[in-house]
């Protein structure tokens, strides 16, 4: 099931010689419930790309979004992507879930 979600950030870097993964502000990891180092998945809105990483902490409150390594190739500076972090759940809990839902503005910076 989906545990959290960051709706339409915005890519602000792309670092191919960077190893891997998806450098996300802090801040953002924080407020979706996302542990570093916890594979995500990543919908391009601009090009229809979805692939799975993981996260490493950026600088609390920059709004990075870095696209790093083979995951540069996926999009480009000013790409707007949406973050899925997903979760198992037993029946029971399940009933009482509501994922987190993060959207912010065009800065990534949080609007709800």
């Amino acid at each position: 099931m989906l545990r959290a979600k960051i709706h339409r950030a915005t890519v602000t870097e792309s670092d191919i010689t960077y190893e891997g993964s998806l450098t996300l502000d802090e801040a953002l990891i924080e407020a979706a419930g996302i542990r570093p180092y916890e594979q995500i998945a990543i919908s391009n809105l601009h090009n229809g790309e979805r692939f799975e990483t993981y996260v490493i902490p950026g600088k609390r409150g920059s709004g990075v979004v870095c696209l790093n390594g083979p995951t540069a190739r996926k999009g480009t500076v000013g790409d707007v992507v949406i973050i899925f972090s997903y979760g198992y759940y037993t029946e029971e809990e399940i009933k009482d879930h509501t994922p987190v839902i993060i959207k912010v503005d065009g800065k990534n910076r949080i609007i709800k």
